[in-house]
């Protein structure tokens, strides 16, 4: 299951990239930009503002699920199953309801990303795993970047880590970087954000590191939760001190899909305004290149 296959990325990996978005993620962070991208089933997106008034096509392809009360449509999304996902998939003239998600086989994957190997050789490209969390479908992950790399075609993977370990090992041979995330290391404010186990993800970035991976730690920096200089502190001393870690991104809190959470008719719990603190993204990169990391700011 996946929700987007982006061709020619620049940003998730070295050289020109094509990023394959797999649907599943096991936190639920405050702040996640892509909402859409945490249920391992279809998701359904839906925008009053383009919906056109007396419409009755999703209403006739899900009538149990769907109706217009007062001329509003009214989605009981619980309701849903997955043949009405096939159903109302392009039944929108305006797109106002659009169902995120599909299943493709590795094959058909496969077929897309090798379409460009040519901008990979030139460029130091290739193949990026995003989400969601990619080791969410371990066998999948697996399974493409392992052809990926019999192709001679570089393999990244973009984790939050937040999974067994069972399902990390397996791509570990045919992965060329890794690209995850270090919200926190303090138990109980990772708890209290992500509904996660900080635990489990610093136990398996030590392993990771025990077994020599490429790694290029991630900090997305959020207001009340991270963005201050003991956190940055705690986590640099762990990726530095514990890991050996040589690479980190610090990425400022920004709001661009707050949109999304309307459209999935989810609450948003996180800051309402992006990450405006100059001087404590200047003390970010000057602390981690202290502790012997190549610091950079990622808008």
């Amino acid at each position: 299951m996946l929700f987007n296959i982006q061709r020619y990325s620049t940003h998730d990996g070295p050289g020109i990239r094509t990023v394959v978005f797999l649907k599943g993620c096991s936190l639920g962070c405050r702040w996640c930009q892509n909402p859409e991208s945490r249920a391992r089933e279809h998701d359904v997106l839906f925008d009053e503002r383009l919906c056109l008034a007396g419409c009755e096509l999703c209403p006739q392809a899900a009538p149990h699920a769907i109706s217009r009360i007062d001329d509003a449509l009214v989605i009981a999304r619980e309701k849903l199953m997955a043949d009405d996902m096939v159903t109302l998939t392009d039944c929108c003239p305006t797109q106002a309801l659009s169902v995120c998600g599909e299943t493709q086989s590795v094959d058909a994957i496969m077929q897309k990303v090798l379409r460009d190997k040519p901008f990979y050789d030139r460029s130091g490209g290739g193949i990026t795993l995003s989400g969601g969390e990619p080791f969410m479908q371990p066998e999948i992950a697996e399974q493409l970047l392992r052809r990926s790399k019999e192709a001679g075609i570089h393999t990244a993977v973009e984790s939050c880590l937040h999974v067994p370990w069972k399902y990390i090992e397996p791509s570990i041979e045919h992965l060329d970087l890794l690209l995850a995330d270090l919200k926190h290391v303090d138990a109980k404010r990772f708890k209290q954000w992500t509904d996660g186990s900080a635990e489990r993800v610093m136990d398996n970035f030590r392993k990771l590191a025990a077994r020599n991976v490429e790694m290029t730690i991630r900090v997305p920096l959020i207001p009340d939760f991270n963005a201050d200089e003991q956190s940055i502190r705690a986590i640099s001393n762990f990726a530095a001190d514990e890991l050996g870690v040589k690479a980190i991104h610090f990425l400022p809190y920004h709001t661009l899909g707050i949109n999304k959470y309307k459209l999935l008719n989810l609450p948003y719990l996180a800051a309402q305004q992006p990450l405006d603190a100059p001087e404590l993204l200047e003390f970010a990169q000057q602390y981690a290149s202290q502790k012997g990391m190549t610091a950079w700011i990622r808008g």
